[in-house]
């Protein structure tokens, strides 16, 4: 029986993370299906999703050694109706000004108050200027214009400039 299981490593970066987290995952007969990975201030940051026949405990058991080095690796199992892409059409928001709180929860929120879902979300903090961009999936029935514009009208109030445009596929 195969099993859908959620990984997350976080800690320092170092050399090596992804193939000794990998290579315990291979040797265990698993299959990567989807993982992101970044690195936040010099902290490895990984979530993944892998189908194995092992149990959460067991891959957790073979990622035990990664702890002892300082990272934070956690296992849990998914449940199988998890598995469907947001239904919808997908939208790119874009975010710059100068950073301050509530950025991120002001204008996501307006996302979900349409029932959009994110789907990916990136932010940096520059030199003076703070960058947000998320995919975006919104029902087919979501008033663009109308969202656009609250969108706009919040980001102003935040001191910032925000867009929503339409995704292109070979783009995400």
């Amino acid at each position: 029986m195969t099993h859908s299981l959620a990984v997350t490593v976080l800690g320092h970066d170092r050399p090596g993370i992804i193939a000794d987290v990998t290579g315990v995952l291979a040797g265990l007969g698993g299959n990567l299906e989807d993982s992101s990975m970044t690195l936040l201030r010099g902290h490895f940051a990984w979530t993944l999703v892998v189908a194995v026949a092992a149990d959460a405990s067991v891959v957790s058991d073979r990622l035990a050694h990664l702890m002892a080095e300082g990272l934070v690796v956690s296992v849990l199992p998914l449940p199988d109706d998890d598995a469907t892409a947001p239904e919808g059409s997908a939208w790119l928001l874009s975010v710059h000004g100068a950073d301050r709180p509530g950025i991120v929860s002001g204008l996501t929120r307006l996302v979900a108050e349409a029932g959009g879902t994110i789907t990916d979300l990136t932010t940096r903090l520059g030199t003076g200027i703070y960058l947000l961009v998320a995919e975006v999936s919104l029902p087919r029935e979501t008033d663009v214009e109308a969202l656009s514009a609250r969108i706009a009208a919040a980001a102003e109030g935040l001191g910032v400039r925000a867009t929503l445009t339409p995704a292109e596929s070979d783009v995400l």
